[in-house]
């Protein structure tokens, strides 16, 4: 089921009450589908988009602005996700499948105990407006929950609705092909504070997806925490990623940082939630020299269009927010005029006192800014990274001369992040097995997930042991012959072996 932005809904109770039983339905038939079935949905999802692809540039372009070979990267990346799940539940091991044998010499006498993941149930997807592809309709939540054996209910984002309605049509065509349940994933459009707000507190829903801003997923956590069984929200918020620049790499690499750190700050208009957003030295020569070429270099940069309105208005906002501030200095700004819907990039710096006493410099400016903070010594570095909370990612700019200097300080990077980085900069998200896009509050809202990569699948699972039944009565994942030849973990051993009937 889709609305459009032209109808009116009526009551979205009774809209979303059908929906939500839609997908209820749905789930009860789709959760018992066999795990190469719904691979073959998946990767069918990824062809019936590879079909639309001209069609999905031209569209997206025209609602977000983003150039076409940034979208046409994301659709591949797109494909890519849903490929990488279909290649993971056709090999089965990720249901962490955990034999335990009974022992009827033991006293008390040992039961047969198996357990194994299973699907939560309709899960609920909000597209993000600065990933048309990647992190909306079909994208890495999406194709996760439908790995699991869950059904999704896309909540398409008004900043690109009509790519939303578009790529949701790739897998109303999957849907048929591959004949799963014709609601497995449905679609809708409308305001978040109706629609939304009915999705995430509808008692048929078990999860929610979301990446946006820190208000966005707080709104949604507290739907969830008034429903009267509340259910998770994984939502990725707000992180401004924490960047230290070490003396002995500055003294060797300050030009190649600096042009390495200039592109990273501004790329893609700076609208990434990996963006470089303070960068950390001890004040010298050094630091100094990086931030005078980092100046020439954003200097340089021209303005680009930002994805719509809102999100320019609400960088132009929190900008002079911020340059409002005591102490902050303007190291460099673009030097062409800005145009309508554009963006400027700036780089600022204050001094790590004036950091610490003012916690307007954390806050997240969405866009192509980034804040030098000038530490007087270690100590004070070691101050200004405790002060701050949660995040996506931290990056270590390093020689390994000071990697034996700083062990400490770089301790408490490792203890800030999902994800570390050495020597490189954060803005660019990798789909892989060993990929964590996730980390501290506020960052996302549980650190023990991540919402790219392989294991994105673990949010829309729950763990179920089923004790002394019959070989015949268990899923094949945990029947004795062990027929999907699975890795499991059989008394405490990993093996693929059958299991001996006792």
């Amino acid at each position: 089921m889709q609305e459009t932005l032209s109808e009116k809904v009526i009551d979205a109770d009774v809209f979303i009450n059908s929906v939500m039983q839609q997908s209820f339905n749905a789930f009860n038939q789709y959760k018992k589908i066999a795990p190469q079935k719904r691979a073959a949905f998946l990767e069918t999802i990824a062809a019936e988009i590879e079909k639309l692809r001209e069609q999905l540039v031209t569209v997206a372009h025209e609602e977000t602005n983003l150039p076409a070979a940034r979208l046409n990267g994301e659709i591949t990346r797109t494909e890519n996700q849903l490929a990488m799940f279909a290649a993971l539940i056709k090999e089965g091991s990720w249901v962490e499948a955990s034999i335990d044998t009974a022992d009827n010499k033991r006293t008390p006498p040992k039961p047969d105990i198996r357990k194994m993941l299973v699907p939560v149930g309709p899960v609920i997807v909000f597209g993000a407006s600065n990933f048309p592809f990647a992190f909306s309709t079909a994208g890495g939540d999406t194709a996760s929950a439908l790995a699991s054996g869950s059904t999704v209910v896309v909540k398409g984002h008004s900043a690109h609705a009509r790519t939303s309605a578009l790529v949701f049509s790739a897998i109303k065509k999957a849907i048929d092909i591959s004949g799963v349940p014709e609601h497995t994933v449905q679609h809708v459009l409308g305001k978040g504070n109706t629609v939304g707000k009915a999705l995430v507190m509808h008692p048929f829903t078990k999860g929610v997806g979301f990446t946006g801003s820190y208000a966005g997923g707080k709104s949604l956590v507290e739907y969830a925490n008034q429903r009267e069984i509340p259910v998770p929200v994984f939502a990725e918020m707000s992180s401004i990623n924490p960047v230290v620049f070490y003396p002995d790499t500055l003294s060797k690499n300050a030009a190649q940082l600096a042009t390495m750190f200039a592109g990273s700050v501004t790329l893609g208009a700076g609208q990434f939630c990996t963006n470089p957003g303070l960068l950390f030295g001890i004040k010298g020569e050094s630091f100094d020299h990086f931030l005078k070429l980092l100046g020439k270099e954003i200097s340089k940069v021209q303005p680009q269009k930002m994805l719509h309105s809102g999100i320019c208005s609400s960088y132009n906002k929190g900008l002079s927010e911020m340059l409002e501030q005591h102490g902050l200095q303007i190291i460099a700004q673009s030097e062409t005029d800005v145009g309508d819907m554009e963006a400027g990039a700036l780089v600022a710096t204050v001094t790590a006192e004036n950091f610490l006493s003012n916690k307007h410099f954390v806050e997240e400016v969405f866009g192509p800014y980034s804040l030098a903070i000038i530490c007087d010594d270690k100590n004070q570095l070691m101050q200004c990274l405790q002060s701050l909370k949660g995040q996506l990612t931290s990056s270590i700019i390093a020689t390994e001369k000071d990697i034996e200097t700083y062990p400490d300080v770089i301790e408490l990077q490792h203890a800030l992040a999902g994800r570390i980085l050495l020597n490189n900069a954060p803005t660019g998200v990798e789909v892989c097995a060993a990929m964590v896009h996730g980390g501290p509050y506020p960052a996302t809202t549980d650190a023990r997930f991540t919402s790219v990569g392989a294991t994105a699948i673990k949010r829309w699972v729950r763990p179920v042991a089923l004790q002394h039944f019959n070989d015949n009565m268990l899923p094949d994942e945990l029947k004795n012959e062990n027929p999907l030849n699975i890795l499991r973990l059989v008394n405490n051993v990993y093996t693929r072996d059958a299991v001996k009937a006792v």
